[in-house]
């Protein structure tokens, strides 16, 4: 039988209802691998931020039950250093063992509650110097999408609390079903946890070229030898105006996010094909099994075999 993961979302007082909503949304389009509860520290409904209050059909003791706690973001002008007691007595609820995921300035509530002392984190990249005032104990890299330090993972603004959650589907269940909730949810499926947050130029600017085109030629390529010259020439663009559009469109250099697809790709092919490492090496771009197993490791920290079985006994 088929294993439903619980997932309760806290709503604090001041919650966003954009990210509020995004648990269930992501993780509840997961073919059923997921059951998202919503709750309060009362059970009482709460105020968002908006013009409107929301009404819950649970209280704290609800989190008592979770596989997984999601924490959504208030409003910055409420994060204090220190939690009202019925804050502190909720997540009180919370069992041992339990994955615990903030998105934005949920952060702020774990490292109030000590969850974050001598972990890494992050949150959103506005809040980065007051956070690091007020948890200095926090190892707080505020350039990256989402942080993953044990059981508990860290996200920043807004939609990153989607890709959190995609990353959440794709390490219990694996690539193939994360794309497929990404698909019906008309979201980016893949987007790495090291991507920067702030990108100075998303949408070209009216009458320029960006470099979309490029990104889309180079995916049904992985396999070759893509040089900045391949790419550039590719965009009609010199070197240096294409490697400053990407980076502005995108946050990440050429090179390192052709490295992030050919990871993404093989990870895929680990999981849904029974090809040896060269091979997938050679179907991604990599030069080498070695190549592909240096990257896979500083991507996420183990092999490919280890990889292999991990999602392969999954499915």
């Amino acid at each position: 039988m088929q294993h439903v993961e619980r997932v309760v979302v806290l709503a604090l007082d001041g919650v966003y209802p954009f990210e509020l909503g995004i648990p269930s949304r992501i993780l509840g389009a997961a073919d059923g691998r997921y059951e998202v509860l919503t709750c309060t520290v009362d059970g009482r409904p709460v105020r968002t931020n908006a013009d409107f209050t929301i009404t819950v059909e649970h209280g704290p003791e609800v989190l008592a039950t979770a596989d997984t706690v999601v924490i959504t973001p208030v409003s910055p002008s409420r994060v204090a250093a220190d939690l009202p007691d019925e804050v502190v007595a909720a997540l009180a609820h919370i069992r041992p063992g339990a994955r615990i995921v903030s998105i934005c300035t949920g952060a702020f509530v774990l490292a109030a509650a000590g969850l974050l002392d001598g972990r890494k984190a992050t949150t959103h990249w506005q809040l980065a110097d007051a956070f690091r005032r007020m948890y200095p104990h926090v190892a707080l890299d505020p350039d990256v999408l989402f942080v993953e330090d044990g059981r508990i993972l860290t996200s920043a603004g807004a939609a990153s609390g989607v890709d959190i959650c995609l990353h959440i589907v794709r390490t219990d269940h694996g690539s193939e079903l994360a794309n497929t909730v990404a698909r019906r949810c008309v979201v980016p499926p893949f987007r790495d946890g090291g991507q920067a947050q702030y990108i100075e130029q998303p949408v070209p600017a009216s009458g320029s070229a960006g470099t979309a085109a490029t990104r889309a030629w180079a995916l049904e390529r992985l396999d070759d030898t893509l040089t900045l010259t391949d790419l550039a020439g590719h965009a009609r663009m010199s070197l240096r105006t294409f490697a400053r559009r990407f980076h502005d469109e995108v946050g990440l250099s050429p090179g390192r996010w052709l490295i992030q697809q050919r990871v993404a790709r093989a990870r895929h092919l680990l999981e849904s094909s029974d090809l040896s490492v060269d091979q997938i090496a050679g179907r991604v771009g990599f030069a080498t099994g070695a190549s592909l197993r240096q990257h896979l490791h500083a991507a996420i920290g183990v092999s490919p075999q280890a990889y292999r079985r991990t999602f392969q006994a999954t499915r």
